[in-house]
């Protein structure tokens, strides 16, 4: 006795296919061409133009678009670059912007947040490698750049140390803490054992402020004469304290602090 089948039992040769397209139709077979998506002409037009023209004439909005087409794939992202520009205020505030407020947005993913992480790096390190070499004494202004891209957006304060040789160059650059939006701190002795163990005959502090203003509080004179006192008794100088804010640099040196 022969059994019915069911047809959706049955498997399907297009089971996993995807749905056709308005232009895939009937007429594929007789020459009609797929339409590519939107978004896809777009990327190409922003790709050739910006391989066409000078970079610099490209928008944050722009830009920013053009990093997220790497990360993020088969979406219109020109709304989500100009919003996430809207709510960090600057390119720099969204490339430092917290993994996890990134990841509020519903098209970002891990992979957005690692893209973001590693140009902004890849800056720090480009700048970096102009004064690894090189006295910072006859650098300053490179050094000046260098520590407003390696903070300048921080949403938290962060305290660094620049340990220079007898050369004055650079032995290494080390973030020691990391606090909150207005305080971090700092522990004389650790900064001073650590200069110890580098061999270090020079220090050069950065820190940054996130609310944008430069100026040194009370606290960071205070705490800046307190190293320079304790690393001068064992032959190690304090040559600056430099604060970065949004739009400048502050030298402690350049301000007679030191």
């Amino acid at each position: 006795m022969n059994r019915r089948r069911d047809p959706a039992s049955e498997p399907s040769l297009f089971k996993d296919s995807p749905e056709p397209t308005a232009s895939a139709g009937m007429g594929a077979g007789s020459g009609a061409s797929e339409k590519k998506p939107h978004y896809h002409s777009h990327r190409e037009r922003v790709r050739q133009r910006f391989l066409d023209a000078d970079p610099e004439k490209f928008s944050d909005y722009e830009l920013l678009e053009l990093l997220l087409f790497y990360s993020i794939e088969r979406v219109d992202v020109k709304p989500l670059a100009k919003q996430l520009l809207g709510d960090f205020k600057t390119f720099g505030g969204v490339l430092a912007a917290p993994q996890n407020r990134l990841l509020k947005y519903p098209k970002i993913k891990d992979r957005t947040v690692a893209h973001f992480k590693a140009v902004r790096e890849s800056v720090r390190r480009l700048l970096y490698s102009e004064i690894a070499d090189r006295p910072v004494v006859t650098s300053w202004s490179q050094l000046l750049d260098y520590c407003r891209a390696a903070m300048v957006d921080e949403p938290v304060e962060r305290f660094r140390i620049l340990f220079l040789d007898r050369k004055n160059k650079i032995i290494t650059d080390e973030v020691q803490q990391s606090g909150t939006v207005d305080h971090t701190p700092v522990y004389t002795r650790e900064v001073v054992k650590r200069a110890l163990e580098l061999g270090a005959t020079g220090l050069i502090l950065v820190h940054n402020h996130p609310s944008g203003d430069p100026t040194p509080s009370r606290a960071d004179i205070d705490m800046t004469r307190e190293i320079s006192d304790a690393a001068e008794k064992l032959g190690i100088q304090l040559y600056d304290h430099v604060i970065v804010g949004r739009q400048a640099a502050q030298s402690f040196r350049s301000m007679g602090l030191l």
